[in-house]
């Protein structure tokens, strides 16, 4: 239960006040560019997390594909492909509405993580798509991205988690599974429906 009279931090000034000054390593990072040490993490990197905000707030969405998916185009700009998903298109709608984008890129057993932000922009041109065909299959649409900014983050999140190590994976089956949990969550979904649903997406495939 949250307390009535919480302590709330309402200024920029009396948050600097709770932390030591940074460093000019942390502060002076930042590029507006995308430079050899950047594409070379791109390159490796198969999962990101793509950040985006519209009229209902802001919304996260985890992407993932063969190394090297999150293509360079050019200094500044990238593109995300997109898959066969749930076809909620939370991310697309609220670039629709504000084009203000962030990508977290991770490299499984990489501590330190790129973080861009920039603008994005949904496109369906297949001369731009068609290098990111994965099984013969080029996607429909892509995220255009151009960088306002990019810059590595430190690795003490993933220090402190030991988030690659394997002893620490959970094992799966101390969880219900994915389509359990959905029936918990969804009014009125049945678990004879969840699973009749679970077969048409698994129907569609990946690519």
């Amino acid at each position: 239960m949250i307390p009535a009279d919480i302590s709330l931090i309402k200024d920029e000034a009396s948050l600097r006040e709770c932390y030591k000054q940074p460093m000019s390593r942390a502060t002076d990072k930042v590029l507006d560019h995308l430079d050899i040490h950047c594409r070379a993490i791109l390159a490796l990197s198969p999962f990101c997390v793509l950040s985006s905000q519209g009229n209902d707030g802001a919304d996260i969405s985890p992407r993932g594909d063969p190394p090297g998916f999150l293509r360079v185009l050019d200094d500044q700009h990238l593109l995300l492909p997109d898959r066969i998903g749930n076809n909620r298109l939370d991310s697309f709608e609220n670039i629709l509405v504000n084009s203000m984008v962030g990508l977290l890129v991770l490299v499984p057993g990489m501590d330190e993580t790129l973080r861009i932000s920039g603008s994005a922009q949904i496109t369906d041109d297949q001369r731009l798509l068609a290098e990111s065909a994965v099984q013969g299959r080029v996607p429909g649409i892509g995220l255009l991205i151009r960088v306002s900014a990019a810059f590595l983050h430190c690795p003490k999140a993933f220090v402190r988690s030991d988030l690659w190590n394997p002893e620490r994976h959970m094992d799966r089956a101390s969880l219900p599974s994915y389509t359990a949990m959905l029936t918990d969550h969804v009014k009125g979904l049945s678990a004879d429906e969840s699973e009749r649903q679970a077969k048409i997406m698994a129907e569609r495939g990946m690519y």
